[in-house]
């Protein structure tokens, strides 16, 4: 993990410079980047697997730049923010980001958030590689993609995470805090607004009528359940 490489993204040249240290003092290896044009730029010449983006820059503000980010890569995202009200952390998970902190923020909450962000799912045995859905749509876990009407998208690493977790156990509910702990890790568990961003996203991609789901369903006060596909 310690290998990771990571692109801090921020106007500010003090705050880069002082991520930059603490992450290069922990075996990162580190790159930086003023704007999110700059960051863009960056992405298409190195491959990254973090990036940490500041939400308020001036020209390509950082949802933008999220957006535009994840269009294109599948590095994961902490959107960094001095704002912390709730619908602040939706709009930034709805951008395509992993994570959210607020600043101020210590050394120990930062390097947390990015070991969390890193976290990948061991293997799950009763996961299948490929899964068929109702109306043709397939789900390839092996190269995170969803194919439908001949189109395909991506799942994020988050949002592939989340989906082969609940799979692996059909039909049975799993609570909030199990699958916010099983994703992102033991110091998670009450950031609902996480899984409801998450859920809608895999909808959006998984179900035939995102607004009348028939695969991934709320159980209320509770958490999600799977419901595989009828067997003709």
């Amino acid at each position: 993990m310690s290998a990771a490489s990571i692109l801090i993204v921020d106007d500010d040249a003090q705050i880069r410079r002082v991520m930059r240290t603490t992450l290069i003092s922990r075996g990162y290896e580190v790159g930086d980047a003023r704007s999110g044009e700059e960051a863009l730029e960056k992405m298409r010449a190195q491959r990254y697997d973090l990036v940490l983006l500041d939400i308020n820059m001036p020209g390509m503000g950082g949802l933008e730049a999220c957006r535009a980010l994840r269009r294109g890569s599948d590095a994961a995202i902490i959107m960094l923010t001095v704002r912390n009200a709730e619908a602040d952390k939706v709009e930034a998970l709805d951008a395509g980001a992993d994570d959210y902190v607020t600043k101020p923020f210590g050394t120990p909450e930062l390097l947390a958030r990015i070991r969390a962000a890193l976290r990948r799912l061991p293997s799950l045995a009763d996961a299948p590689q490929r899964l068929t859905l109702d109306k043709g749509i397939e789900v390839d876990f092996q190269t995170r993609r969803v194919s439908r009407s001949g189109r395909e998208a991506r799942l994020t690493p988050k949002e592939h995470d989340l989906l082969r977790y609940l799979v692996s156990r059909p039909n049975e509910t799993i609570s909030h805090r199990e699958l916010l702990q099983a994703i992102w890790g033991a110091d998670y568990g009450d950031e609902l607004e996480y899984l409801r961003v998450f859920i809608n996203q895999l909808r959006k991609k998984i179900e035939p009528d995102p607004s009348n789901p028939r695969h991934i369903l709320t159980e209320p006060w509770v958490g999600y359940r799977f419901s595989p596909p009828q067997q003709d």
